[in-house]
């Protein structure tokens, strides 16, 4: 899994142009993980629960959910944050994620052998 996680500063509004930062994360599975995910059926699991810093009040937060099947498109997701200080608590909590997933991979791409043991 190779992982690239960016931030760019953007202005956004109509007549008042607000600063806002966009994290850009970027993932690449190699074939094997590609394989696991689509096996194993996680291409629906939500990894993240977020909602931008521009959302509307009556926007459905499932819509904002990052998943597993997102990140398989090869294209940057983009997560708008309010300001640096919620963008570098928004990198932190994505690559504690990933390091979930990748654990979350190795455990499902296959069984354990037989164990046998004495009490």
């Amino acid at each position: 899994m190779r992982v690239k996680i960016e931030s760019e500063e953007k202005r956004d509004g109509f007549i008042f142009k607000r600063p806002f930062v966009d994290v850009l994360l970027t993932v690449d599975f190699s074939h094997e993980e590609t394989q696991i995910i689509r096996q194993r059926q996680l291409l629906d699991e939500i990894l993240l629960e977020r909602v931008p810093a521009n959302a509307k009040v009556d926007d459905d937060p499932n819509w904002y959910a990052l998943r597993v099947k997102h990140l398989l498109e090869r294209k940057p997701d983009r997560h708008r944050c309010a300001t640096p200080g919620d963008a570098k608590a928004y990198r932190a909590q994505l690559e504690a994620m990933l390091h979930g997933l990748k654990a979350a991979l190795n455990e499902n791409a296959e069984i354990d052998g037989d164990v046998v043991f004495e009490l």
